[in-house]
Formats: C-alpha cells, sequence, structure tokens
C-alpha cells in the first residue's frame, strides 16, 4: 500500500516567494531574514487594509454618495515584532473612527515580541542582557522600562495563578525552601521563598503556591495553611518536609488529621555531616538497618543497635539527630513499600529548586520580591510544563491510600 504524503503545511504561491526571494538568486542569511521582514509587513499592512475596509463598509475604490466616511492615507508606524523592527504604514480613516484590532492604536509591539522577552526573563537573563540579546539578533534597542512593562504584564497571571481553587484532598504534599537574596529598605537580605508541590489523587504533579518569607515561624506557616485551605483543600493526608520551624503547631491548628513526615534523605544527609569523608560511607550503611526496617519496633532496635557499635559511639550526636526527629519519623514505618517510596525524600521538589537555583544563580540579588516572584513563576511555568508522567510508584501506592485512608481518600465530595 502506497505511503500517503503528508500535505504542506504552508502553501505559498510561487510568484510570492519570487517576488520577496528572487527567480534564481542565491541568498545570504542576511537577506533571507530581510525578505521575511519586508514579508511581513506587506502582509501585515495586508491584513490592517481589510480591517479598514470592513469597517468603511465598501473596498477600495469604490464610492457611494451615502458613504460620509472615506480612506485618508497612511501614518508611518516602526512595530517591534519577533523578527525585528518592522516599519509599517497603518491605513486611516478620515473621521478617525478606525480602531485596528491586529496593531491598536499606541500599541508598538506586535504578538510575539512579549512573549520573547518573556522567555529571556524566564530563563534568568537581566534586563541587561535582554537588551543586548535583542540588539544583537534583531538589531532592535528596547527601554528597561518596556521590559519591565512587559514583564509586569504578567502580574495579573501570577495573582490568579496564586489564587485558583485547589483540589478538595491531596494525598502528599511536600513542602521545602529556596534562598534567594533580595533588596528590602535599602538592605540586601536573604529570604525564604517556600514552595509546595503536591501529589494529586490522580498521581499527577502540582504547585500549589510559592510564598516570600525572611524567617519561618507558626505564624507564616498558618497563613500558608488558611490560604491553602481558603482556595478549597479540605484535606492534606501526608504532609513531607524538612524539619521546617513552626510547622507541626500550624499544621496541627488547620489540618489537624495531616500527617507529619520527616524528609528521611534529609536527616540521612544531616547525620552524615557529622563524619569525615572515609566514615561517610560506613555510617550510611549502618544507618540504612534504621529506615528500612519494616516496623517502628524495628527501627527503634536498630537505631539502640548502632549506638552500642563503635561507630555509633564515635558519633553519639547522629543518634542524637535521629532521636530528636524520631516522632516525624515513625509514620514512615506504618506504611507499605510503595508508599514509603514516595515519602522517602522530597527530591521531587529538590530538582525543581536545582532548576530554579541555575536560572537565578546569575543574579546578584531581586530589588524587591515582585521581581523574584516573577522570575520564578515564569520559570516555573516552563519547569511543570514537562511534568506529564504521575509519580513514581504511583500505581501501587493509590491502592494502599485508598485502604488506608478509605474516604479521606476516595470521596470526591
Amino acid at each position: 500500500m502506497p505511503r500517503k504524503r503528508k500535505p504542506k503545511a504552508i502553501d505559498v504561491p510561487y510568484s510570492v516567494l519570487e517576488y520577496f526571494a528572487g527567480p534564481t538568486r542565491i541568498m545570504t542569511a542576511t537577506e533571507v531574514e530581510d525578505a521575511m521582514r519586508r514579508f511581513k509587513k506587506a502582509l501585515l499592512e495586508k491584513a490592517l487594509g481589510a480591517e479598514l475596509t470592513h469597517h468603511l463598509g465598501y473596498p477600495p475604490g469604490a464610492r457611494s454618495d451615502t458613504v460620509t466616511n472615506h480612506r485618508n492615507g497612511t501614518t508611518p508606524k516602526t512595530v517591534l515584532t519577533d523578527e525585528g523592527a518592522v516599519d509599517l504604514d497603518v491605513p486611516r480613516d478620515r473621521a478617525g473612527t478606525f480602531e485596528p484590532i491586529l496593531i491598536p492604536k499606541h500599541e508598538r509591539r506586535f504578538t510575539g515580541f512579549d512573549d520573547k522577552i518573556l522567555a529571556l526573563y524566564a530563563r534568568g537573563l537581566t534586563v541587561r542582557e535582554i537588551q543586548a540579546f535583542l540588539r544583537e539578533m534583531y538589531v532592535v534597542d528596547v527601554s528597561p522600562d518596556l521590559i519591565s512593562t512587559v514583564t509586569d504584564a504578567i502580574v495579573e497571571e501570577i495573582t490568579a495563578w496564586q489564587a485558583r481553587p485547589l483540589d478538595r484532598v491531596y494525598p502528599v504534599v511536600f513542602f521545602d525552601a529556596l534562598r534567594v537574596r533580595i533588596r528590602d529598605e535599602g538592605t540586601v537580605r536573604v529570604k525564604a521563598v517556600y514552595l509546595a508541590l503536591a501529589v494529586r489523587t490522580d498521581g499527577h504533579r502540582d504547585i500549589l503556591g510559592l510564598w516570600i518569607e525572611q524567617s519561618e515561624g507558626a505564624k507564616f506557616w498558618m497563613k500558608v495553611f488558611t490560604d491553602l485551605r481558603a482556595r478549597g483543600c479540605e484535606d492534606i493526608l501526608i504532609a513531607v518536609t524538612d524539619g521546617l520551624k513552626g510547622m507541626p503547631e500550624a499544621l496541627e491548628a488547620i489540618f489537624p488529621q495531616t500527617t507529619l513526615q520527616t524528609c528521611i534523605v534529609h536527616l540521612i544527609r544531616h547525620s552524615l555531616e557529622y563524619a569525615s569523608w572515609r566514615d561517610r560511607k560506613p555510617l550510611a550503611e549502618a544507618l540504612k538497618t534504621i529506615y528500612t526496617a519494616p516496623t517502628e519496633d524495628a527501627a527503634r532496635a536498630a537505631l539502640q543497635a548502632f549506638e552500642a557499635t563503635p561507630l555509633g559511639q564515635r558519633f553519639p550526636t547522629v543518634s542524637a539527630a535521629w532521636r530528636r526527629a524520631w516522632t516525624q519519623v515513625v509514620p514512615f514505618f506504618a506504611f507499605p513499600p510503595a508508599i514509603r517510596r514516595l515519602l522517602y525524600t522530597t527530591n521531587a521538589l529538590e530538582n525543581v529548586h536545582r532548576q530554579l537555583r541555575k536560572i537565578i544563580k546569575t543574579r546578584g540579588h531581586f530589588p524587591n520580591d515582585d521581581a523574584a516572584t516573577k522570575l520564578l513563576w515564569l520559570a516555573l511555568r516552563n519547569i511543570t510544563l514537562k511534568w506529564v508522567a504521575m509519580a513514581t510508584a504511583w500505581d501501587g501506592a493509590m491502592n494502599h491510600f485508598a485502604i488506608l485512608y478509605g474516604e479521606r481518600f476516595t470521596s470526591e465530595t
């Protein structure tokens, strides 16, 4: 059976291509870009002329005694597009009532140019770097105010995203903080950007919110949890954190049924900080007997056995750290392996932080909280677009959640 040929995406008449590119002339890259710019100019002017025809109600060249408004020449206008600056001749009418839709009055940027600026901004480029890029690639000089205006336009989107309705219940939510430098009252301070990454009941991930605070505590977490509840989240089955201050008290007040689980990997890393490089591998092997224990009693016995070993006696601070966090470690042992793999670490959120750090590492500091929020939100938007797969081992974990939590997990109301 013969294969079907794919239809062409764009069918441009040969005469049009010949007009802009010439019949046989070999063109350079610069000449191709110039031809594309001229083609865009002709296409935009044609579209604007069609808009004016629709506005007047008669085609060019037609005359009628009943028509009181007529064409009245053109007005030159330079528009910034994603392919550079284009000089247009915008048609006008004698009565001055023509309001173009394609390129509104007083608008100097065409669709696509703003997206270019936002894409560059989302990748961590500073205003100066964006200016240099546009100057080099498109021979266009833009002011810092224009770049700020474009990025400020997303503030409404951020506000809507931060206030969007949430699901009724989330099986697992990871909470963690990213440190950034932000100017505040004339002084550059290190502030914490808190993110909440949730695993939904269908196994897909979602960032529930972004909050910037100079210091953490029960008061701050009360505000975060109250915000989540006000947006429709009635229940969180398990909250996974890295010992964030004030969270247990705030979580108990707003979501009293939620199980608070400390990140095991963070606890292991913290334990290894007490040991030299030579001792870290045997220490990690010894700690593995604790968090891989089948039950809480077996884990407690493994911790006691570790304390009695020469390695445990050399590092009593490690045992003390585990005992201090034991209340938040214990819930881990009540779950089957499928859920343990999900709760073992906040790596899903740390991976997000790692990508955000790549973007903000070139910046010394942000001028204010809003500037940091804009960049981080744009970056998060790009990151979450790639989230199409379900959380690791979710198929097995979902059945266990349904058994362990019953209607808290399965109810849709």
